[in-house]
């Protein structure tokens, strides 16, 4: 992992989105499997057209380890993108998560593997292997663009895209605004009167 991936990784992706203004943020439908589920890696992107999944086998045939798919899905909520035996096929390839605007199936088998896998839900009918579909180019997924390369971060609040031209500035702008936020609830947390002082003083601005 390279080393501006493990700084990401240890960033809530509430303090990344504040930084960027609320602008990466994936659609709050895509959420983790597990609460506890955090990752952080380079967006290995896929497009596919409702129903027919054979381009997310392809990306994890051509997957790098540390990789996250990110899937375009067009947010369908019917027929599942993987199960259990596809994303553990991913899972010992090495990629780090799967994110998909879409759902899975097998979602007792998933969880199981204890692998990050962030979607709108589950579903029981699978998709087709037509053949359609594209990997490494430009998506939308969660209505937030992705390029292949982009920096991608989920927790349990949900997924932020970072821009690998701008992932340096991102970083230090996140690491100092945690700083920040960590000494500012160090000083107020649990006492009454520092409370007090930073409402009256958050409404006097306003």
């Amino acid at each position: 992992m390279d080393s501006i991936i493990s700084k990401f990784l240890n960033i809530p992706t509430t303090c990344i989105s504040d930084v960027m203004d609320g602008l990466n943020n994936m659609h709050p439908a895509i959420k983790p499997l597990k609460e506890e589920y955090k990752f952080a890696g380079r967006a290995l992107t896929v497009k596919i057209p409702v129903g027919d999944n054979l381009a997310v086998l392809k990306a994890i045939r051509e997957a790098k380890a540390g990789d996250v798919i990110v899937i375009d899905a067009k947010g369908d909520q019917y027929r599942a993108i993987a199960g259990d035996f596809v994303i553990g096929m991913a899972q010992t390839l090495g990629v780090s998560a799967i994110v998909v605007d879409g759902v899975i199936r097998d979602v007792v088998g998933i969880k199981n593997l204890d692998f990050p896998v962030f979607c709108r839900g589950t579903a029981v009918a699978a998709s087709s292997k037509a053949g359609v579909g594209e990997i490494n180019i430009p998506i939308s997924c969660g209505g937030t663009s992705v390029n292949p390369g982009d920096i991608i971060v989920g927790d349990a609040d949900g997924v932020v895209v970072i821009p690998q031209a701008e992932a340096q500035e991102i970083m230090e702008k996140s690491l100092e605004k945690l700083k920040k936020d960590e000494i500012r609830e160090m000083k107020v947390s649990r006492n009454v009167e520092a409370i007090k002082e930073y409402l009256d003083n958050m409404l006097l601005n306003k």
